[in-house]
């Protein structure tokens, strides 16, 4: 993907708008209020987490650093993972090349000869620093096979894995020596303390990369699928598959295991891009589905909230409320947590400094406070504007997000019903031009209700305990 740069300066809110609805001076704000209703007896999808990647040696530079002192290089750590002053970020996923196996070891049924650098372009490091900060949700997924592998012979452009229907090859069927390359590849990483979870064999199947890419039709991915799946499920790891390039696109891989009853039960989760198409409804499947890469188109490095762009921080925000409450997605996945140049990532590494796009706090609002084990409760409102979505915690908490789409504030009264919460407090986390999940003055709750204010084109997410 290629990268984007854009200076930003900040502009400073003239009122403050406390989440309570009032100003600074107490007087209250006079705008129309609305309503809320959030349900617990409602249920949705279950969050399996929020992520990002930083595939391709992304790992590398951070961990390298470039110039980077230690102080911010963890800094820079603290911002994708942290859980209390960063986005807390529960999910990483590396990716897989031919770097284990780089050349031909004689045939597919020649005895791999695998090479193991313990650092993978510092994509281990990396996630030996996630693990410390408590992710434990490893997503592994290949670009392509090895480009002996395949019909082009080469890891770049293309071409499709040798011995899938449609794709003979004069040097056989390597369909099991890739599915052994993969879990191979996982089981290294469990030498170095890592637990894969989620094994993945393709991304974007449907669009020809000049870099590591490999074509798949959806039947030949189901074909795949029931080489790989008893392999990695016998390894103790979990099938992802297809990461379209579009979301609709997506639904054709979908429906394809789907209609498989032998691949359908070796898929675990469903994954798919939001590049060639948006999320506009959850994917043909009643298993796990995530978003699993995106970042939004864009010409230079913007650190914006809200510019109509289209690659700001709001712009993020409402992708993360649509995949979760359009497309019932159990995972959000980012692409680059940190890049460098001008680059679409939510922090660009610069020499000895980093910056930190709005784009990361978009995303802080949901993934420091919607945790892993959480479960989608109901919500609605009669207004608009109000992009709402509520979550129970596995900890009994209650996460409310609201993203205010009018050019004025909203005051709302939320409705707790079969929360388990009448009384107690909600404590806002605000992001906008101002403010980046900065906490706010908490709110009670009293009666199983609360009244808020969300600024206008504004994010504020809600933590609500007894």
């Amino acid at each position: 993907m290629t990268s984007r740069r854009r200076k930003w300066t900040v502009t400073g809110l003239s009122v403050l708008l406390t989440a309570a609805g009032f100003t600074a001076a107490g007087t209250p704000n006079a705008w129309a209020a609305t309503t809320a209703t959030i349900n617990g007896s409602t249920t949705h999808q279950p969050i399996d987490g929020f992520g990002f990647s930083e595939h391709f040696g992304r790992a590398d530079i951070m961990r390298r650093s470039q110039g980077l002192p230690a102080q911010k290089q963890r800094e820079l750590l603290d911002l994708l993972l942290d859980r209390t002053t960063g986005a807390g970020m529960s999910i990483l996923r590396l990716g897989i090349d031919s770097g284990i196996q780089p050349t031909d070891p004689g045939g597919p049924n020649a005895t791999p000869k695998y090479v193991w650098d313990r650092q993978d372009k510092g994509q281990v490091w990396l996630a030996q620093q996630a693990k410390a900060y408590g992710v434990n949700r490893f997503y592994a997924d290949a670009w392509t096979a090895p480009g002996y592998m395949k019909t082009n012979g080469t890891d770049a452009n293309g071409g499709t894995l040798c011995g899938l229907s449609g794709a003979s090859c004069a040097s056989g069927d390597w369909r099991r020596a890739y599915a052994d390359f993969l879990v191979q590849y996982a089981r290294f990483y469990g030498q170095e303390g890592i637990g894969i979870t989620d094994l993945g064999f393709t991304n974007e199947p449907d669009w020809t990369a000049t870099y590591d890419s490999m074509r798949l039709t959806p039947a030949q991915a189901v074909e795949f699928t029931k080489v790989l799946g008893p392999v990695a499920n016998a390894a103790g790891y979990k099938v992802a598959c297809c990461d379209s390039f579009g979301w609709n696109q997506q639904k054709n891989y979908t429906s394809a295991i789907e209609a498989d009853p032998v691949a359908r039960g070796l898929v675990a989760t469903h994954t798919g891009h939001t590049y060639a198409s948006k999320v506009d409804g959850p994917l043909p499947t009643r298993k796990r589905t995530w978003m699993s890469e995106w970042s939004p188109d864009g010409t230079t490095w913007n650190e914006n909230w809200d510019d109509g762009s289209g690659y700001d921080g709001f712009t993020v925000a409402s992708a993360v409320h649509d995949a979760l409450t359009k497309g019932n997605t159990s995972g959000y996945v980012y692409w680059y947590g940190a890049s460098v140049g001008a680059t679409r990532g939510l922090i660009q590494m610069d020499g000895a400094d980093y910056h930190v796009s709005k784009r990361l706090w978009a995303i802080a609002n949901y993934s420091r406070f919607v945790r892993p084990g959480a479960t989608r409760i109901g919500a609605t409102t009669p207004d608009a504007n109000l992009r709402l979505s509520a979550f129970r915690n596995t900890d009994g908490s209650v996460t409310v997000v609201a993203l205010n789409a009018a050019s004025s504030a909203q005051q709302v009264s939320y409705s707790l019903r079969n929360t388990g919460i009448t009384s107690g407090t909600a404590t806002p986390y605000l992001t906008n031009n101002a403010h980046s999940t900065a906490r706010q003055t908490a709110v009670p709750v009293s009666g199983g209700s609360l009244t808020a204010t969300v600024p206008a084109r504004s994010l504020v997410t809600y933590t609500i305990k007894r």
